[in-house]
């Protein structure tokens, strides 16, 4: 097994005067995890595979497409033949939690994949060697599977119970982000419509809206809304009396809210931005 060499301070008394020294020592090391050097061996391999056959079938549709196209254009043009179902590869792997979004980047990958081979074909059979264009078009495939099958050797599969809780989970997570950035928008644009009002002109706040006196600005009422979005709504809208942020939040998130965690809040946002 083997072993590496770690310092630790022991103590060490002369004269009665008592110092911590470092000391070297042994300690035994973890054996080789001989899976994950095979698995890690596979995974460089492959993308090897996968760039080569980026490179092939760049190299067979760039000159087709060199017929028609300079020669820069057609071989810009045909890396996008394989990279689109490579995309698609990782964007499956991404959502694999997901499975009716992955099946959707799973089948654009086939499409993709199906339409560079076709391409490869189509120019061995102008170069009047379609039997070379076939075993060429056979590279993107066995690419793909191999990677394929890569992308399964590191998954951790999930119960059909646990996935669709994830995906309850990440959908929630997502909506708080999507409606936090939204707000945060909306406040914006209310800010900015503030600051174009006539001076002698003061309409009546729509329904849904409170109006702060101290700033004379409009913010938005939407609900529920957390404190932290509630603070962070005011200082986007430039509302810098404590007192008036503190009516707000309790107007839109709880009207028990406690001061004193309203004005930390409010500190840590005007800190944040």
């Amino acid at each position: 097994m083997r072993s590496r060499t770690a310092i630790r301070y022991v103590q060490h008394t002369v004269d009665g005067e008592t110092e911590l020294i470092p000391e070297k020592y042994k300690i035994p090391g973890s054996p080789l995890d001989w899976d994950r050097i095979a698995l890690t061996a596979v995974t460089t391999t492959t993308a090897a595979i996968v760039l080569a056959s980026v490179g092939w079938s760049t190299a067979g549709i760039g000159d087709l497409l060199d017929l028609v196209a300079p020669s820069v254009a057609a071989y810009s043009a045909a890396s996008v033949f394989d990279l689109l179902w490579i995309n698609c590869m990782i964007l499956e792997w991404v959502f694999r939690y997901d499975p009716e979004r992955a099946a959707v980047f799973r089948r654009a990958g086939h499409t993709g994949l199906a339409i560079a081979m076709a391409a490869i074909c189509l120019h061995g059979y102008l170069a009047e060697s379609l039997k070379v264009g076939i075993v060429a078009a056979a590279v993107s495939a066995l690419a793909k599977a191999a990677w394929t099958l890569v992308m399964r050797a590191h998954a951790r599969p999930l119960d059909a119970r646990t996935q669709q809780w994830l995906v309850r989970r990440q959908a929630k997570i997502f909506a708080r982000l999507a409606l936090s950035a939204q707000l945060r928008h909306l406040a914006a644009i209310e800010a900015r419509a503030a600051g174009h009002t006539l001076p002698d002109h003061t309409p009546e706040p729509p329904e849904g809206r409170v109006e702060a006196p101290e700033d004379g600005r409009q913010l938005l009422m939407s609900g529920p809304m957390t404190m932290a979005d509630a603070v962070r709504t005011a200082v986007s809208c430039n509302i810098t009396d404590p007192d008036a942020v503190v009516r707000y939040v309790r107007k839109v998130h709880d009207a028990n809210a406690k001061e004193e965690s309203v004005l930390r809040t409010l500190r840590m946002a005007r800190k944040a931005s």
